[in-house]
């Protein structure tokens, strides 16, 4: 399989040493036939897009976190031209939703034997998301994350940012926004909203992790008050495996929803990347719209 390899120095598994020259040497050991990047100076979109036109490629390999990849995706949906993923993020969530090894090595081993798939996308007003898209405090909260992003913290710059932090959790005003969803429509005040191209998975230690990526449904997540009592009892119950059951969660089923909010545009956070989308938003599900490389024997493929 011919491929060419993209790499966002800028993840964070790149401050260890890691450079794109020792991927494309491991790359090449594992016997691919790698085509080289045209103008690899460029912005990541333009990389991205002059890389699915290489001639002859197959796949574009993409080395970097979640936010990366929804870069990616965005641009080889419905190209032909597969996703290989190469997780050097924080999170990683699509690469273990993938099956797909953590460690660098493994990655490249499994897309190696590996084969193509079809996944869904979920898509706001023409953005894609892999795996969610988030209004709401979080969203705020990762704005000041972005600032700090690359840069080594002081003792100073983490005080400011879990002070931000803390801001947030508390009486900040809520979003208010009409939300349509199966046929219904409701007036609301929010402090979260998080659509998720297939649902989460409950179960023990099961945190973030879908069990289908391909599933053709979005779930919508409302919480209308977000105190830190039941922020805390969120994050202990993703960890228990019985999270859906947390009082004031609210949750919907649909392949399509629009949230209006008397507003321009909203924050939005599509897998970990911040945004102004205009207002109204108008999510959709695009059923199997990327072709991604995942093992062999990927562990959450056909499950019901």
């Amino acid at each position: 399989m011919r491929i060419v390899l993209v790499a966002n120095a800028a993840s964070g598994s790149f401050r260890d040493g890691l450079t794109p020259d020792a991927i494309r040497a491991r790359l090449a050991a594992a016997g691919f036939d790698l085509a080289p990047e045209p103008d690899p100076g460029l912005p990541l979109p333009e990389r991205l897009e002059r890389a699915a036109r290489s001639e002859g490629v197959a796949a574009v390999a993409v080395a970097g976190g979640d936010g990366t990849l929804n870069c990616a995706a965005g641009i080889l949906a419905g190209t032909g031209v597969a996703l290989a993923v190469l997780p050097l993020g924080t999170m990683n969530l699509l690469a273990k939703d993938l099956g797909l090894p953590l460690d660098l090595d493994g990655a490249i081993a499994a897309l190696r034997t590996g084969r193509p798939r079809a996944v869904d996308l979920g898509e706001v007003n023409g953005h894609v998301f892999l795996i969610n898209s988030v209004i709401g405090m979080p969203a705020r909260v990762a704005r000041h994350r972005e600032r700090f992003r690359g840069r080594r913290l002081s003792p100073l710059g983490l005080a400011r940012l879990m002070l931000a932090t803390l801001r947030h959790l508390g009486p900040y005003p809520r979003l208010r926004a009409t939300v349509s969803v199966g046929g219904g429509r409701e007036r609301l005040a929010l402090r979260l909203l998080c659509v998720v191209n297939n649902d989460y998975a409950e179960g023990f230690g099961k945190i973030l992790e879908r069990e289908r990526v391909d599933g053709g449904g979005l779930a919508l997540y409302i919480a209308r008050r977000l105190p830190p009592w039941r922020l805390a009892r969120l994050a202990l119950g993703f960890a228990a495996g019985n999270w859906r059951g947390v009082s004031g969660l609210e949750r919907h089923e649909g392949t399509g929803l629009a949230i209006s909010a008397g507003r321009r545009a909203l924050r939005v956070m599509n897998d970990g990347e911040i945004r102004l989308i205009a207002s109204p938003l108008r999510y959709r599900l695009r059923p199997r719209a990327l072709t991604v490389i995942v093992p062999v024997q990927a562990p959450r493929e056909d499950r019901p």
